[in-house]
């Protein structure tokens, strides 16, 4: 009786999650196969589970500008660099943090935890970004989340449940703080530097709302924030690079041109996503009390 109920649960869930996969992959389905669909054909079904004539026209249209590849270079540059400058900051300030007899710690711990809950907002962040002269800079989309408070929790906490011996012994042999910190610190922590650093990367490669909010300048747009110029904006009037081509007499339609574009710009993620999805599984309970 156990052993049927049991198997009737495993039915259930297994049915929950296959109706989850296909309600996932059919959407991406179809708009891969739209970015494919000659312009005679796009208008003629809702649902595109294969492509009648395969056509790689829109991306032909995407690529014969320089707009997209430059956004793409844009978003490549803020994801390395905001990156490796929020492991930097992270790792070091949790290392301080993981230190109950910092002077001071109650109060930092207070400082870092009130951010969490409350902001300033969108007003007084643009106005602090323009009065320190970064309007229309990379670096305003850069600097404004060099530290998340989560992570950085996260990061303490996992250094914390590191055995207090390691340092000790290390100290014992003549170690510095920084070189406990880079020789033995940072090498066993590789799985939540990964974790974090997932986080991180993938925070900045989707972030549009701070291009739209501190770049006004449609060069310096990143990819997400020209994406979503393009498919809210069917003839790309906004987007003076995209906007030549109209006249070059390309049998294109705009639903192509938007679905090329979002298969341009979530392909990163969907390659490389696979390979780190261990690192999001391990981020659930990274920096939980384990018993």
């Amino acid at each position: 009786m156990v052993e049927q109920k049991n198997r009737f649960a495993d039915f259930i869930i297994y049915s929950i999650l296959a109706f989850a996969c296909v309600a996932t992959i059919l959407p991406i389905l179809h708009v891969f196969n739209l970015s494919l669909t000659s312009a005679s054909e796009v208008h003629k079904s809702n649902l595109l589970l294969w492509p009648k004539e395969i056509t790689f026209q829109a991306y032909k249209y995407l690529f014969s500008t320089n707009a997209l590849v430059k956004s793409f270079y844009i978003t490549a540059f803020i994801t390395i660099v905001g990156t490796l400058l929020n492991l930097i900051l992270t790792i070091a300030g949790a290392y301080a943090l993981s230190k109950p007899e910092l002077p001071g710690y109650k109060g930092f711990m207070v400082y870092i935890v009130i951010p969490m809950m409350f902001n300033a907002g969108m007003i007084p962040s643009y106005l602090l970004i323009k009065n320190m002269g970064l309007l229309n800079s990379l670096w305003a989309l850069i600097l404004t989340g060099a530290v998340s408070a989560f992570n950085l929790i996260l990061m303490r906490n996992f250094i914390m449940g590191l055995p207090g011996s390691l340092e000790e012994a290390a100290k014992i042999d003549g170690c510095s703080e920084w070189t406990v910190l880079f020789r033995i610190l940072i090498p066993i922590s590789k799985p939540a530097i990964a974790t974090i650093g997932l986080f991180y990367g993938v925070y900045h490669w989707n972030e549009f709302f701070l291009g739209v909010l501190y770049l006004s300048d449609s060069s310096k747009w990143p990819l997400q924030v020209l994406l979503r110029t393009i498919v809210f904006d069917n003839n790309m009037s906004n987007v003076a690079a995209l906007n030549t081509l109209s006249t070059a007499g390309q049998a294109v339609e705009p639903a192509n041109i938007q679905a090329a574009s979002i298969i341009f710009a979530a392909l990163p993620v969907l390659v490389v996503y696979p390979f780190l999805q261990r690192y999001f599984v391990k981020g659930m309970v990274l920096g939980a009390v384990k018993g």
